[in-house]
């Protein structure tokens, strides 16, 4: 399978702090995170041969300023959506936003919205009915 993304790489300010949230949203969507010296990473099976081809990490940067872009990640289905929308919404994310149908996308975008701790924004969708 071709790869068109190998990871995402983001900044936060407390890296134990974004580790709570991080792994509170991404424990549904069967991520786990891997923590080294300086970087912590978000694979689906760390333990697979291609798990280091894609992943979500972060770094901590004291004054870092979150940018206006957005991340989006993908689930399966709504159900799962809703579950990363209630496990964002406990873990204390802002600015959230859905889960809902988000016509002026696509007639199924089925969203969540929301920005870490850090101010760095987030999506979830799923584009089945």
């Amino acid at each position: 399978m071709k790869r068109l993304f190998s990871h995402v790489d983001i900044r936060v300010r407390d890296r134990e702090r974004a580790k709570e949230f991080y792994d509170a949203i991404f424990a549904p969507l069967g991520m786990s995170a891997d923590v080294g010296a300086h970087f912590t990473t978000y694979t689906i099976d760390p333990s697979a041969p291609e798990a280091r081809a894609e992943w979500f990490g972060f770094t901590q940067e004291r004054d870092m300023v979150p940018g206006s872009a957005r991340i989006s990640l993908f689930a399966d289905s709504r159900q799962l959506v809703d579950r990363v929308a209630g496990a964002a919404r406990a873990a204390g994310a802002r600015d959230l936003d859905g889960p809902a149908v988000q016509t002026e996308y696509a007639p199924n975008y089925y969203a969540v919205f929301f920005d870490d701790p850090d101010g760095n924004k987030l999506e979830v969708c799923c584009l089945v009915d």
